[in-house]
């Protein structure tokens, strides 16, 4: 297929590892009890496939239709059932009460502001079971202030049939924030290259800040790590992981 969409081109080049951690990382966070989790942002479904496989019972909710047929192409492959409800994670209204709530890949680092985020968890909050986790990652403000400004990442296959480029550049008009500029490009058969991109804005808060907006949301005990939860927080995490309890 030449011409491809930047869904199925970034789900395709997305490292099949992440996933793996982030499942070992809810996987072992979650009572044996768990049964229903609910993964925000889920794109492709291919860490609520893994989840699935496992054993428990999960719902995809990702603001892209797209990204929804994509999970349930994976699902299908995998041989599981997967709930895909195509939904923004500040309004949940009519979803029911999960066991878990999942969300990766810096997914909360895409909305608005911090009164977004807050909505998130307030969401989250209600549509969690008593006792519930909500499991998720942010990057931090060291990784869109230090690491990201000027960062580059290019890929080429052996073929040199297909290449990515992915830029990074620090966000002047607002705190803590970066912009990304992704281009996948596919070889015609004339030779000519067939370019699909986007334009990413992604933003991080103080540690403090968000760990205050869970407390008011509800949440309890909250545990925060780096590195999948293998690592203490430094100053120079580059990646939080939350460990939530309602």
């Amino acid at each position: 297929m030449i011409y491809q969409s930047f869904a199925q081109l970034y789900d395709e080049l997305f490292d099949a590892q992440l996933y793996e951690q982030w499942r070992d990382y809810t996987l072992n966070r979650l009572p044996s009890t768990s049964k229903t989790v609910l993964d925000l942002a889920g794109g492709a479904g291919r860490l609520a496939c893994l989840l699935a496989t496992a054993g428990l019972g999960l719902t995809v909710a990702d603001f892209s239709p797209e990204m929804l047929s994509l999970a349930g192409k994976h699902a299908a492959e995998a041989g599981v059932d997967l709930q895909l409800v195509q939904a923004d994670m500040r309004d949940l209204a009519g979803f029911p009460q999960f066991d878990a709530v999942t969300c990766y890949a810096d997914s909360l680092c895409y909305l608005d502001d911090l009164a977004d985020v807050r909505e998130t968890f307030s969401q989250v909050s209600a549509h969690l079971a008593a006792g519930g986790r909500f499991l998720f990652d942010m990057i931090s403000p060291y990784q869109t202030d230090v690491v990201y400004p000027g960062y580059m990442y290019n890929y080429e296959d052996e073929d040199q049939q297909r290449a990515f480029i992915w830029r990074s550049f620090a966000d002047d008009d607002v705190k803590h924030g970066v912009i990304h500029e992704l281009a996948f490009f596919n070889q015609l058969p004339d030779g000519n290259y067939h370019r699909v991109g986007e334009t990413h804005f992604e933003r991080s808060y103080p540690l403090e800040e968000l760990q205050a907006a869970l407390q008011q949301a509800g949440f309890q005990r909250v545990k925060v790590t780096a590195d999948f939860g293998r690592q203490e927080v430094t100053p120079e995490t580059t990646r939080w992981f939350f460990e939530c309890q309602k």
